[in-house]
């Protein structure tokens, strides 16, 4: 095990011993109980001496662990202590909320939001940022290891991205998914022709979101009690929504986009509907992510339940 994890082992055996249990600790630093038993076992296998005995009713500390125990719980209580002057920052900060929101969205359904919150709400300024989430942690890329919640906290109050992920440290609150549509210019369909079943797709430019190295795309496509899949391989795969779009109005293949990108397009006959009989399943849903601590905060609750109210129907095909 690396020494790098060493003092979050400590601190987890002097939690352990300090609330007699491994189930207690568990509870009290929001993990598994399988967690609490990994990071003990990694420790004694680090430091080559075993720290307790363990009976059905309590622990007993070995001579190893009893030398240990002040060391670790100097460390738990450096811990909590960084934990509560975070939180006292961040509390008596004042200021606007603080939002990051992934570009595309943010500049699509966001934008047209914010003025109507703050017509709403005078009260609570914001501050509002566009730009990249990193997937799954809600922190912008560059947060230091380790310190990615803390990062997150005191960069923003409210990140809004695709996906859940659930944490302990965070709360992850989903506004809306994002129906899909298959779409093209009619200048390109003029010119490859139209597909009349799912299966003729494969003959076609086909623009997707990104898949995995080397692997085919599935379009899974439902027309009421039917169902198709179909394994292409795209033209172009690409994880920005945006870049999709883009590509798609430049006349380069048939789409599979989010219906909101593609709305104005669609009424203005600069993209066509395909196979508009058969619908893609529903884009990753897009959610608002926060502190677990800020929950009861009710600038948080007031712009979250806000968005969760207006981007339903902004989302609505």
């Amino acid at each position: 095990m690396s020494q790098f994890w060493s003092p979050a082992h400590l601190a987890t055996f002097a939690k352990i011993i300090d609330l007699n249990g491994f189930s207690a600790a568990a509870r009290a630093l929001g993990v598994p109980k399988a967690a609490v038993s990994r990071a003990i076992a990694e420790l004694e296998a680090e430091l080559g001496v075993q720290l307790m005995t363990r009976t059905t009713r309590r622990l007993r500390l070995t001579p190893a662990g009893e030398r240990l125990l002040p060391a670790s719980r100097a460390i738990l209580q450096s811990t909590d202590e960084a934990r509560r002057l975070a939180a006292e920052l961040v509390e008596s900060r004042g200021g606007p909320l603080r939002v990051l929101a992934e570009t595309t969205y943010g500049r699509v359904l966001l934008a047209p939001l914010v003025p109507r919150f703050l017509e709403r709400y005078p009260q609570i300024p914001l501050d509002v940022e566009l730009g990249e989430v990193t997937t799954g942690q809600g922190v912008p890329e560059g947060a230091a290891p380790g310190g990615h919640e803390l990062a997150h906290e005191l960069a923003h109050d409210i990140v809004i991205q695709v996906g859940e992920h659930p944490s302990a440290e965070r709360v992850s609150r989903v506004l809306g998914a994002p129906p899909a549509v298959l779409c093209a210019t009619p200048g390109y369909l003029q010119k490859a022709g139209e597909p009349t079943t799912p299966a003729d797709l494969v003959r076609f430019d086909l623009l997707t979101p990104e898949t995995p190295p080397g692997s085919s795309y599935i379009l899974r496509l439902a027309n009421g009690q039917r169902r198709e899949e179909v394994a292409v391989r795209p033209k172009l795969a690409v994880n920005d929504p945006a870049l999709l779009h883009a590509s798609v109005a430049a006349g380069l293949g048939i789409g599979v986009l989010p219906e909101f990108l593609c709305r104005q397009g669609l009424a203005a006959q600069r993209l066509k509907r395909v196979l508009p009989d058969w619908r893609p399943p529903e884009q990753a849903p897009l959610c608002a992510v926060f502190p677990g601590r800020l929950a009861a905060d009710e600038r948080v609750k007031a712009f979250v339940d806000f968005l969760a109210a207006n981007l339903v129907p902004a989302l609505a095909a």
